[in-house]
């Protein structure tokens, strides 16, 4: 027999309170019939100021069996918390953790930006991405590198290699999922591989909670900028002053020319 499932949780404490808040998540979406569009990330939202998606985008999910399966990965990704002794661990997890939520979804954004910008694809304006697929990624592709012997357990019974879970990963969930955010997944492994090889380092305990606080404040902003929340305690002022005069280069741009007419301020985004 198995140990018990109590045993498996004080082992990885991370992990078990992310898969019960993205099960509430879950839970309170459907309770409220929120749509994917309400919570997801997209390059087009993120230009409006929605900078929150980020973060909600990452936790949320639509599907049963979208959370299901991203839950039942992670749940042996969570191998990485009893892995102290190899530099790992609980707060190496948790540490990690938000560097994979935030640079996931600020990389899937800047491949938006390449695509519509320079490819002139403007379907990726309105593409929608939600799930912790790129958290998922991310830790499957740490962990191939760290220790290559792991295993990756699916639903109880579907055993990977992990050294080539990412990879396989991705390319059976573009497969079998058409609709799967092949951009987003691929963000994940190449955070992850940053990680893993050094070149994103030196987070502990004073940085993780100083990127936790400023992720804070970032949220709280979005959703007050965007008008999504309305915060009453908090007030943002416009940057300049529409009642004093303006400043514009005219003719061959060494004659300045002053204008009292007001103008709209500019607010910092």
């Amino acid at each position: 027999m198995g140990r018990p499932l109590f045993y498996e949780i004080v082992e990885k404490p991370a992990t078990s309170c992310i898969i019960g808040i993205c099960s509430v998540i879950w839970f309170y979406i459907q309770k409220k019939n929120i749509g994917y569009s309400h919570v997801g990330l997209s390059y087009e939202n993120a230009v409006e100021g929605h900078h929150w998606r980020i973060i909600t985008s990452a936790f949320s999910h639509i599907s049963v069996l979208h959370l299901v399966f991203n839950m039942s990965a992670l749940w042996s990704l969570g191998v990485v918390e009893q892995l102290g002794h190899i530099g790992l661990g609980t707060a190496y997890y948790l540490q990690y953790t938000l560097v994979l939520v935030v640079l996931s979804g600020l990389l899937v954004l800047g491949m938006y930006h390449l695509l519509i910008q320079r490819f002139k694809l403007e379907y990726f304006r309105r593409v929608t991405a939600v799930g912790y697929s790129c958290v998922v990624f991310g830790w499957m592709t740490i962990l191939s590198a760290k220790q290559p012997s792991s295993k990756l357990d699916l639903f109880g019974f579907l055993s990977l290699p992990i050294s080539f879970a990412p990879f396989e990963s991705l390319i059976f969930t573009s497969i079998i999922v058409p609709q799967a955010s092949f951009l987003g997944h691929l963000s994940g492994i190449i955070v992850g591989y940053a990680i893993a090889w050094g070149l994103i380092h030196g987070m502990n305990n004073y940085w993780a909670i100083s990127m936790l606080v400023w992720i804070v404040l970032v949220f709280v902003y979005s959703l007050k900028r965007s008008g999504t929340y309305d915060f009453n305690f908090l007030d943002i002022e416009s940057v300049t002053d529409p009642s004093l005069p303006s400043v514009r280069f005219v003719g061959n741009g060494r004659t300045l020319q002053m204008s009292a007419i007001p103008v709209e301020g500019v607010e910092v985004v």
